[in-house]
């Protein structure tokens, strides 16, 4: 299971809402994942979503503020990328009361009107903000996080999670509201959409904390420790291993070096200082300065045994 699926489950199953807050829940749900359809009868509420909890748990709130039950459906030929989505439809006598209700419609010259942004109504309280939040993101909230099923396996993913909507009015809203809870995040279009997107993993875990989802929460700080740890190893391995390459192409100059000094004015030219660093350098051609120091009896210091090595290297320059 994904983990932007596992954090609308936990959502779901934590976090019932009560008489004060189930109307901006029911707003930022509609937002998200609504639809409104016209009949001779009026405005139909309909919810579409891939959660199959969520009928329940939309269908206990609705009775809870209405006394009436849902109607769910499962279209069969809804599917798209093997996920099937259901279809919550609200009975048709509530469902122009539920969206009046939910801030959705209003009624001005006569007639029934879509109100696209946040109704301020229902938004008074930090606790009606929150759950006008938590219903758009189970609505059209989805992330890229990918959680590392064991501790030595890379993630490609990076921190990000967004909402989606053809409604930019709306989006504009949720990220007000977002911003008053210190949480920011940008807005952007895609591909005829709005996205409203968080990437720093700290502000998403605020988010996720402000939902609720605190199961989650854990999950993410366990994830950055993960990787972390991952980033600082392979940090260490690439310092060692720059470390390793730097000393390889040092001795391959040496070598080469002292090579050519025995080709050309014999080794024995050298002052004997010279001699015992040129034949302890051939004789441990993959070794650190540390390395041939330890190897060796010579009374130097690291500074003084790479001066002398230089030495070689200048020496055969100059023979060039």
């Amino acid at each position: 299971m994904s983990f932007a699926r596992e954090i609308k489950n936990e959502i779901i199953a934590a976090k019932k809402e009560n008489a004060d807050t189930a109307f901006a829940f029911l707003s930022g749900l509609f937002h998200g994942a609504g639809q409104l359809q016209k009949n001779s009868q009026g405005y139909q509420a309909v919810i579409v979503t891939d959660l199959d909890g969520l009928y329940e748990y939309l269908n206990n709130l609705i009775h809870m503020l209405y006394g009436d039950y849902l109607e769910l459906d499962i279209e069969d030929d809804y599917v798209i990328n093997k996920t099937t989505y259901f279809r919550i439809t609200f009975p048709q006598q509530i469902s122009q009361q539920v969206l009046c209700d939910s801030g959705l419609l209003f009624l001005a010259d006569g007639g029934y009107h879509i109100n696209y942004g946040v109704d301020a109504n229902l938004t008074n309280s930090d606790e009606e903000k929150i759950a006008f939040l938590r219903g758009a993101y189970l609505g059209c909230g989805t992330s890229s996080i990918r959680l590392s099923e064991v501790e030595s396996e890379k993630t490609t993913s990076g921190y990000h999670l967004e909402m989606t909507s053809h409604n930019h009015e709306f989006l504009t809203d949720v990220a007000s509201l977002l911003s008053e809870f210190g949480i920011f995040s940008k807005l952007v279009e895609r591909k005829n959409n709005y996205v409203v997107y968080i990437k720093e993993a700290e502000a998403i875990k605020d988010f996720l904390a402000l939902l609720g989802a605190n199961e989650s929460v854990l999950a993410l700080s366990n994830e950055m420790i993960r990787r972390e740890k991952r980033n600082r190893i392979n940090r260490e391995v690439n310092c060692i291993n720059a470390n390793i390459s730097k000393t390889v192409e040092a001795s391959i100059k040496q070598v080469e070096a002292i090579n050519t000094i025995i080709s050309t004015i014999g080794v024995d030219s050298l002052s004997e200082q010279l001699q015992q660093v040129a034949m302890l350098r051939l004789a441990n051609p993959e070794e650190s300065l540390e390395g041939l120091l330890a190897l060796s009896t010579i009374s130097l210091s690291k500074s003084g045994l790479n001066h002398r090595l230089k030495k070689l290297i200048k020496i055969a320059e100059e023979l060039k």
